[in-house]
């Protein structure tokens, strides 16, 4: 049981941010800054617990962060126009100096001795696992049997014709990258508070990116991210399972085990795989 709960554990960060990146793609908008998003979670999260010693109001500031981090990404993206790959990885950059920076100022080099109260949880069990259990349905749902999510999907598949319809294609848009930032938020949240109980530079290490092709993996079907998510929280948790066999396995090893196997997995199921027509296209409404 221990072995099952650690594993839903590890796949809580993944799986969320994976569920608000699938909103975020079926709108057309590919956010590469949740790598950023998580991180800014993860340590918005922590400094809150920190100053308050309470590890709900870390997680509620994390997913706070991660919306007004993402809303940036929006403003560029949606209002400007600028090109979301590039807007994206600036926003990971903006993210990994800025928390390396505040960290770095408030707690040292190293924070080695920096240690935040975790979420509390019965038998390893917590709220932000459970919400993640229940938001994969929800989210299937919202996608796929409302009016809200068809007109999402129809500004992922043909902008011109959502706007042409009566949908705010921007309003839309909007709405979904906000629901994804606080989604990555929490993610990046839960991985300080949840599993960690601290923070370090850069302690997301990709999870972002990771979570971005399981999207892909997962055929932008939030039904499937779960076992996207899993796949990756077994391979995250497995260097704590060798650690206990005793087995002294180089920890770069486990570092880049899950990118890998996230791009096997891409190679296999990728072909053919059919992604919203209008992704990454900015839509510029008809004067």
């Amino acid at each position: 049981m221990s072995e099952l709960l650690l594993l839903l554990q590890f796949s809580v960060p993944v799986g969320l941010a994976a569920l608000g990146e699938t909103l975020t793609q079926r709108a057309g908008l590919i956010n590469i800054g949740l790598e950023g998003t998580m991180l800014i979670g993860a340590y918005a999260g922590m400094f809150a617990t920190h100053l308050t010693g309470n590890p709900w109001l870390g997680v509620a500031v994390g997913g706070l962060a991660g919306l007004l981090l993402s809303l940036v990404f929006g403003l560029f993206t949606i209002t400007l126009l600028v090109d979301q790959v590039v807007t994206g990885a600036a926003i990971s950059l903006l993210a990994l100096g800025v928390t390396g920076a505040h960290f770095r100022s408030q707690f040292g080099e190293s924070g080695v001795l920096l240690s935040v109260p975790k979420i509390p949880n019965w038998q390893g069990v917590d709220w932000v696992l459970l919400a993640t259990l229940l938001a994969v349905p929800v989210v299937y749902v919202l996608l796929f049997k409302t009016p809200w999510g068809l007109g999402v999907r129809a500004c992922g598949e043909e902008p011109a014709a959502a706007d042409a319809l009566g949908w705010d294609v921007a309003r839309l848009r909007f709405q979904t990258l906000a629901l994804g930032g606080v989604l990555g938020g929490i993610a990046g949240a839960y991985l300080s508070l949840g599993i960690v109980g601290s923070f370090s530079e850069n302690m997301t290490g990709g999870r972002g990116f990771v979570a971005i092709a399981m999207v892909t993996f997962a055929r932008w079907n939030p039904l499937f991210v779960i076992g996207a998510a899993l796949l990756m929280g077994y391979l995250d948790s497995l260097q704590y399972a060798f650690q206990a066999k005793g087995w002294n396995l180089p920890y770069q090893l486990f570092i880049a085990m899950p990118y890998g196997v996230a791009l096997l997995v891409l190679i296999a199921v990728g072909k053919g795989t059919a992604a919203p027509a209008a992704l990454g296209v900015p839509f510029r409404r008809p004067k």
